[in-house]
C-alpha cells in the first residue's frame, strides 16, 4: 500500500475530482520539478485542507493563500527580508545553492511546510522543513510531503507541532475540505 493509498483510506479526498493541473506549465513558472508524490496529492485531493489545520498549495488555485505559485513568490521575498534583517538561516539552508519552496502551511499559525531543494537532489528526494513562521524556529523532517502529511494525521510525525489535533481536536474521522467549500466561490 502505498502513503497515498494509506491516506485516502484514512481522509478521504472529495467526491468530486479536482481541477486538472498543467504540471509542465506549473513547474515552467516555478522554474523546477516537482515531486511526483505532491503531483499524485494535488490530483486526488486539491486545494484545501486537511482536518482544518494543513492547507494544500496547489498551482493556479483561485485562492491566491492556497495558491502554490503565489505563495512561493511571497515567501521567499518575506524569508530574503528577514535574513536580511539579521534572522538565522536554518543550518540546512547553509549549504550554498539550498533554499525552501513551500508546499503546505498550517491554518491561523502563520507556519509554512517547504521543501528543502538542495543543490543535485531530484525533486523526490526533497524533505520537508517546518517553519513557525511567527519566530525563527525550523524543523527538518527527512521524508516528503505526502509522508509527513501521513505522519501528522496518523500521530506518529517526530514534531514539537501539531501536538493540538490530538489533544485539543482528538479526531475520530480525519477529513479534507476544499478551498471553495472552506474559502467560498473563490476569486
Amino acid at each position: 500500500m502505498t502513503a497515498l493509498d494509506a491516506l485516502m483510506r484514512f481522509c478521504p479526498p472529495p467526491t468530486v475530482a479536482p481541477a486538472a493541473v498543467d504540471w509542465a506549465r506549473a513547474e515552467q513558472n516555478l522554474g523546477t520539478a516537482l515531486p511526483a508524490d505532491y503531483k499524485r496529492l494535488v490530483e486526488t485531493y486539491g486545494s484545501g485542507v486537511f482536518d482544518d489545520t494543513i492547507w494544500l498549495l496547489v498551482p493556479d488555485s483561485a485562492y491566491d493563500d492556497c495558491d502554490l505559485h503565489e505563495q512561493a513568490t511571497e515567501r521567499a521575498e518575506e524569508l530574503a527580508a528577514l535574513w536580511e534583517l539579521g534572522e538565522e538561516k536554518p543550518t540546512a539552508l547553509q549549504e550554498v545553492g539550498a533554499r525552501v519552496l513551500p508546499w503546505g502551511f498550517e491554518e491561523g499559525s502563520g507556519a509554512f511546510l517547504y521543501w528543502l531543494v538542495r543543490p543535485g537532489q531530484r525533486p523526490d528526494e526533497w524533505t520537508v522543513l517546518y517553519n513557525e513562521g511567527r519566530g525563527p524556529l525550523w524543523e527538518h523532517h527527512g521524508m516528503g510531503c505526502l509522508a509527513f502529511l501521513l505522519a501528522v494525521l496518523t500521530g506518529t510525525a517526530e514534531t514539537g507541532y501539531f501536538g493540538y489535533l490530538y489533544e485539543t481536536l482528538k479526531p475520530t474521522e480525519h477529513r479534507f475540505t476544499t478551498a471553495t467549500e472552506a474559502r467560498g466561490t473563490g476569486a
